[in-house]
């Protein structure tokens, strides 16, 4: 697991954070998984790399991953130590098939017309890793796929909330362009980093669907699969607070930095969660209630 260890220290990500609650097993899996994830979103985030050799690299990566989930001996040093994780918790090919879909996405459409288009995106980079982790995770009951499905979009939502001018630099835009439409706003405004009235209302728009994707989650998550599942709860825990913390700016993400929750503040939530599972608490610590 050294190479997977070694991408996973490096991040400093908000999802690296949460694995340090898992037993050391489960830890050790979730890297593996982890350093697959951003293996693959790098690729596709490489910009000073043509966009066909990025789409090459990819396939690449899924031919590899095949490889793996097929019991023959893959070629990435990453697929190899991720190799033993698919066996024992039978992680299908399937899954990673879509999520590189989904940076295959970032590769093709720079814009997005409605949100449906976007939901479909943020399922395949952000649910279904939802879907993988519970797998390493474990569950009893099937409502818990719902559950990583709709985190993993809330998650996802409150990213791109994040990272609007980090992204518009890649001449990205997630927001919906008719919802951009809808509240007034030009793409050319995005791109300039143009903050407004009309801004702050088409982000909380989307904050809104955030919002519900939390809740949903939030209600949808089985009592008896709370303990197993403390790790994504932290998660929800992070990025809810991220959520509030832009509310609270009014959305203005075009300063320098991006909005970030405190590695003291992020120190906190984890000893909070810690108590909550040695509590036996059973509510989730996010969400509107």
């Amino acid at each position: 697991m050294q190479q997977s260890r070694a991408i996973t220290r490096k991040s400093a990500s908000n999802l690296a954070l949460a694995f340090v609650i898992l037993p050391r097993a489960k830890r050790d899996a979730m890297s593996a998984l982890y350093a697959f994830c951003r293996e693959v979103d790098d690729v596709a985030d490489e910009t000073t790399v043509a966009v066909e050799k990025r789409r090459e690299q990819l396939a690449d990566w899924r031919a590899d991953i095949r490889r793996a989930c097929n019991n023959e001996i893959p070629r990435f040093a990453v697929n190899l130590e991720l190799q033993p994780v698919i066996r024992q918790f039978q992680l299908p090919f399937t899954l990673f098939d879509e999520l590189i879909k989904g940076c295959e996405m970032d590769l093709d459409v720079h814009r997005y017309e409605t949100f449906t288009q976007l939901e479909l995106y943020c399922h395949r980079v952000a649910s279904v890793v939802g879907l993988l982790s519970i797998e390493i995770f474990g569950y009893r009951n099937p409502a818990c796929r719902d559950y990583a499905v709709h985190l993993g979009k809330a998650l996802q939502l409150t990213n791109i909330l994040r990272d609007v001018r980090t992204d518009a630099e890649r001449g990205r835009i997630y927001l919906p362009l008719d919802d951009l439409a809808k509240f007034g706003v030009t793409p050319d405004e995005i791109l300039r980093s143009a903050y407004s009235d009309h801004y702050r209302k088409l982000a909380e728009c989307l904050a809104g669907r955030a919002r519900n994707f939390y809740r949903l989650a939030r209600e949808i998550l089985p009592v008896e699969d709370r303990r197993s599942m403390v790790a994504a709860e932290l998660m929800g825990a992070v990025y809810w607070r991220l959520l509030l913390k832009l509310e609270r700016q009014q959305f203005n993400v075009f300063g320098p930095q991006p909005a970030r929750l405190g590695r003291g503040y992020k120190t906190f939530l984890v000893l909070q969660s810690w108590l909550r599972f040695a509590s036996g608490a059973t509510a989730s610590n996010y969400g509107p209630h």
